[in-house]
């Protein structure tokens, strides 16, 4: 299998209550080594522009509200098929449905507060990488 990258971010609800160590352990468990991370408080228009695939979707304001609320942490998994492994580890959008063990049963508080975020394929990863890393920061990062 060929190692690939994942995109990921701790949501505001999950930083509030000092989850950002548990997270990246459950990740880290699951095989995927973070290569980059920082924390970073989003503005209301990067925000949008992340999101914005979402923007004619009912939910679209609360959720850039809810994201612009405080800090989050952003970094970059790598690992065999990472975006798949990522989404499994992470647990179904509403924690509800999420699986034993997964992140979201662990720590989400609801559908719309579901502690984090992750690229759902390849193509999608490249593109929220670049959005919160440049080129010069990811090439120190290879083997």
């Amino acid at each position: 299998m060929a190692i690939e990258r994942t995109f990921s971010i701790i949501k505001p609800d999950a930083v509030a209550k000092n989850l950002i160590g548990p997270v990246t352990t459950k990740l880290e468990e699951a095989g995927l080594r973070v290569v980059a991370s920082r924390m970073t408080k989003l503005t209301q228009v990067e925000a949008q522009q992340f999101y914005a695939v979402h923007s004619e979707r009912p939910f679209y304001h609360d959720l850039v509200k809810f994201m612009t609320e405080g800090p989050v942490v952003v970094q970059v998994l790598e690992g065999e098929n990472a975006v798949k492994k990522n989404r499994e580890i992470m647990g179904a959008t509403n924690p509800a449905d999420a699986a034993d063990g997964t992140i979201r049963k662990a720590f989400a508080e609801s559908i719309e507060r579901n502690a984090v975020h992750g690229s759902d394929s390849p193509e999608n990863a490249k593109i929220e990488i670049g959005f919160f890393f440049s080129s010069a920061e990811l090439a120190t990062l290879t083997r």
